[in-house]
């Protein structure tokens, strides 16, 4: 095998990626990847809760770099590795003493690139071989890069939980150890738990930065201008780029995860910015095609670039692809510069129109909730017979379809919540709505499945029920990649059971690990349309 990567769902024949990624990582990158978990796990075996003031943020940031579809660029990936081992022999030498026995994670160095590419080839997913400890270790690591994702957009806005940091690195340093069964689960149910808290400070640093998302009307044509299509999830680069496109003739338009940005009131206020362009991140070889002008990847979802738009695509934070030009990150007190995507937007022919009219969001916590008595009152009367959580993931896979089969196919008196690009596989039907509620709500991205965690909690409490689980809501997720691992277990820790997973269960889960989360939350595979349906419909 030149690499071994079963982390997303798209995973060849859903064991797992040896040749090249399905994505289209390298296996050079793959097995880099690799090492820098390994390096983080001697860090944390240092840093522990004696520093991770400083192991903290890099934990989280390297973590957020080996997402599928974040960084192709195996060059950046060194570099993280070299930035790592410096961290970690700092620490060495400020706290003398290795707590984990000299593992080989808290000792390794090399300085030689060869001797990397061989350290990763001993050290990756593989070198478990245990499955049933290697299923745990995995789902545990999955998990924490979703949380570190969230963890990173906190931080860009200023906000972050020390608490968050120390179970980043308690978790990494958990994978060198020989840990009961018990013990490993324990520790898969805290990332949920902490998945919950990164999303809640996640959701407090957009909302107090930008505003609650209100319920928007979203223009997806696009006007005779030219214009920056931003993709991707960073609202602070969202919030500088308006600012620098102001005055300048050029317009902005989302893409993919960032439509929900549509939905902040301090957003709005720009004239210049014109609504979404497109669907989800994996119809963007020929969307950025037809687009025209220049495209920013702000953080994952990025896939491998084409020549129709190679030379007018760029990256910034933690993505990175070879040969394609890569904005810093902002330097102390400054934002992040701009100018030479506006300077060449300046240059490029109006985006092609692909589509007209307008789709309706921003249907988050407060929004919602906003809306309450409503909302009680048409599920009293009986207009509202049940919610359908359709939150997560989008992907290429035809079977995909099932998402908008069963949206389709729902009875007019259900309502679908969701976050996440999976909304892109129903998001523009017209499927009405009820009583002036519409039957799509849209939360916004997926770190805003938080928000659908908050509606049902408030309606448990509304309806003064004991157990979430007798809400009229099911859960019918489209998972991909790690965030929508993140939000799965956070959904575990607050209980819910009966989720149906698709369009594949993962396949780093073996079958005594899918054994336990069968028995205790009931978790299942999605089936067919009809006979989903009807279980749902049937609270099953």
């Amino acid at each position: 095998m030149s690499m071994f990567c079963y982390q997303c769902q798209e995973t060849a024949k859903n064991t797992g990626c040896t040749k090249g990624g399905v994505c289209g990582k390298s296996p050079d990158t793959a097995i880099l990847q690799d090492l820098l978990i390994y390096v983080l796990k001697g860090i944390s075996l240092y840093a522990g809760e004696k520093d991770y003031n400083t192991a903290g943020p890099f934990a989280a940031e390297s973590l957020f770099a080996t997402i599928t579809n974040a960084n192709f660029d195996k060059d950046r990936i060194t570099a993280l590795i070299r930035q790592g081992l410096k961290l970690r022999d700092s620490l060495k030498e400020k706290y003398p003493g290795d707590p984990s026995g000299l593992h080989d994670a808290a000792l390794w160095y090399s300085d030689d690139e060869a001797e990397f590419a061989k350290k990763a080839a001993e050290v990756g997913v593989l070198s478990t071989a245990n499955e049933d400890v290697r299923s745990l270790r995995e789902l545990l690591v999955y998990g924490l890069k979703g949380i570190a994702a969230y963890a990173d957009h906190a931080l860009v806005l200023g906000k972050e939980d020390k608490a968050i940091y120390a179970f980043l690195l308690e978790a990494l340093a958990s994978t060198t150890k020989e840990l009961s069964v018990d013990d490993m689960v324990a520790l898969v149910m805290k990332a949920g738990e902490m998945a919950v808290k990164t999303m809640a400070l996640l959701d407090e640093a957009n909302t107090s930065a930008y505003g609650s998302p209100e319920i928007t009307e979203v223009n997806i044509g696009v006007r005779g201008k030219p214009g920056i299509l931003i993709s991707g999830h960073d609202l602070k680069d969202m919030e500088e780029l308006l600012r620098q496109t102001e005055g300048t003739g050029v317009d902005v338009y989302t893409h993919g995860e960032m439509l929900p940005a549509n939905y902040y009131p301090a957003f709005k206020k720009f004239d210049h910015f014109v609504g979404n362009y497109g669907g989800s991140w994996w119809h963007q070889d020929k969307e950025f095609a037809s687009f025209n002008g220049p495209i920013l990847m702000t953080t994952n979802c990025i896939t491998p670039v084409k020549g129709s738009y190679k030379e007018r695509i760029f990256t910034t934070g933690m993505t990175g692809y070879p040969g394609i030009t890569h904005l810093p990150d902002r330097e102390k007190g400054k934002e992040k510069d701009f100018s030479a995507i506006i300077e060449l937007a300046k240059t490029c022919a109006p985006p092609q129109e692909i589509e007209t009219g307008k789709i309706v969001g921003g249907f988050a916590h407060n929004q919602v909730l906003a809306l309450a008595d409503k909302v009680v009152d048409a599920v009293k009367s009986g207009a509202i017979k049940r919610f359908v959580v359709m939150a997560g993931c989008d992907g290429r896979q035809k079977t995909r379809g099932y998402f908008t089969e069963v949206a389709e196919q729902l009875p007019k008196d259900t309502v679908i919540l969701t976050a996440g690009c999976a909304k892109y596989r129903y998001n523009k039907l017209d499927l009405g709505d009820i009583g002036g509620i519409p039957r799509v709500l849209d939360a916004g991205q997926c770190n805003d499945s938080y928000s659908l965690a908050v509606v049902a909690l408030k309606l448990k409490e509304v309806f003064g029920l004991e157990d979430i689980n007798e809400l009229p809501i099911s859960y019918d997720i489209a998972w991909y990649e790690q965030k929508a691992v993140a939000v799965l277990l956070a959904l575990l820790f607050l209980g819910v059971k009966g989720i149906r997973l698709g369009p594949t269960l993962p396949a780093f889960l073996s079958p005594n690990v899918v054994k336990v989360l069968v028995e205790k939350f009931d978790i299942k595979p999605t089936g067919s349309v009809t006979e989903d349906i009807a279980a749902m419909m049937a609270g099953k």
